[in-house]
C-alpha cells in the first residue's frame, strides 16, 4: 500500500476492459488485435463475457495466438451475417418491400397527440395513453420518433399552409411518371 497525504491506495490495481463478445469490439481480425495490444499497452485487461473465449484475455504465449484465431472465426462470422442481411434485404426489394410498414394516417397522428400535448402532457406521457390499431405492432405503444414526428409535421403544415395545398410542379410531374 501506498500512503501519502492522508490518502490511502493500492500500488497496482487492475482495471478490467469488459464486453460482452469478442465481435461486439472490432470488426475484423486485426482490429481486434490492435485493439486488445493497445488495451494491455496501457495496463487494461480485457474480459469477455461470452462467446469462444470467455474469460480474461492473457496477451502471453498461447493466449495471444488463440485470440488471433478466434478474431478471424468472429470476422468471418461478422460478415456472413452482413452477407445474409443484405441478401434478406435484397429479397424483400424484390418483393415491394423496403423495410419501412405502412405510414399510419397523419390526421389520426395529430387528433390523438396534439389534444392532450396542447393539454400540457409530455410526450413520454401522451406515448403510453396511446396504442396502435392495426398491423405488426398491434397493442403496443408507438415510439417517442412517432410521436415527435406527427407534432413536427403539424408545426410545418401549420407554418407553410401554401406548400401543403399546392404541391410544386416538379412533384406533380414525378407523380404522373
Amino acid at each position: 500500500m501506498v500512503v501519502g497525504e492522508g490518502v490511502v491506495a493500492q500500488a497496482r490495481c487492475r482495471v478490467l476492459f469488459t464486453v460482452y463478445e469478442m465481435k461486439r469490439l472490432g470488426r475484423d481480425a486485426a482490429e481486434l488485435t490492435a485493439l486488445a495490444d493497445h488495451l494491455t499497452a496501457h495496463g487494461l485487461v480485457l474480459q469477455m463475457l461470452a462467446g469462444p473465449l470467455p474469460g480474461i484475455y492473457d496477451p502471453s504465449g498461447p493466449g495471444r495466438m488463440l485470440f488471433g484465431v478466434f478474431a478471424a472465426m468472429a470476422e468471418t462470422e461478422r460478415e456472413s451475417i452482413r452477407e445474409a442481411t443484405l441478401e434478406g434485404l435484397d429479397a424483400a426489394a424484390r418483393k415491394g418491400k423496403h423495410g419501412a410498414g405502412r405510414p399510419s394516417s397523419p390526421t389520426t397522428c395529430w387528433t390523438t397527440v396534439l389534444r392532450p400535448r396542447a393539454a400540457g402532457e409530455s410526450v413520454e406521457q401522451i406515448r403510453l395513453d396511446l396504442i396502435i390499431p392495426t398491423g405488426k405492432r398491434k397493442g403496443q405503444n408507438p415510439g417517442l420518433a412517432s410521436i415527435y414526428r406527427a407534432l413536427a409535421e403539424h408545426e410545418k403544415r401549420q407554418a407553410y399552409p401554401e406548400a401543403v395545398a399546392r404541391p410544386t410542379p416538379t412533384f406533380t410531374a414525378l407523380q404522373t411518371n
